[in-house]
């Protein structure tokens, strides 16, 4: 049976819940996939703590669905990151950060003790970098960056 695109980042997304244990704070990415993945964690917020975003629109869901919106400064480790990937190889190399929440998702993931990726099969290639990726200068770090 051939599953649609939406099909597959559902089943991605569903999968992941299984990392998600009792009473953990789970960090959240961005993007179709991750929003797939909050979805289903509505179904079991009464079992988490709390999630962490990695971007407005990822917070803005959590807070749709009912489910306890934490900012990262409240919280120390986290036990699990769930995010996309931009693209993918067979090898499990990956790419992240094509999208506009770059800075966030690194510290998310950073803070995270677990990473699980969860992607459909359109971002599976036999060589990475085949779109441009953005650079992100935080303003304060402006003249750093252009003399580094």
């Amino acid at each position: 049976m051939n599953m649609t695109q939406a099909d597959q980042k559902r089943a991605a997304a569903e999968a992941a819940i299984e990392h998600v244990k009792v009473g953990d704070v789970v960090g959240v990415g961005t993007g179709s996939t991750a929003g797939f993945f909050i979805d289903f964690l509505a179904r079991i917020k009464g079992k988490i703590d709390g999630a962490v975003a990695s971007s407005d629109a990822s917070a803005a869901q959590l807070r749709r669905l009912g489910i306890p919106l934490l900012d990262m400064n409240q919280v120390g480790t986290l036990p699990l990151y769930v995010d996309g990937a931009d693209e993918a190889t067979r090898n499990r190399h990956l790419v992240k950060g094509g999208g506009g929440a770059l800075s966030r998702e690194k510290i998310v993931a950073e803070a995270s003790e677990k990473f699980v990726c969860i992607a459909d099969q359109g971002k599976l290639v036999d060589r990475l970098g085949m779109f441009p990726l953005p650079i992100e200068v935080l303003e304060m770090a402006r003249s750093l960056v252009a003399r580094k």
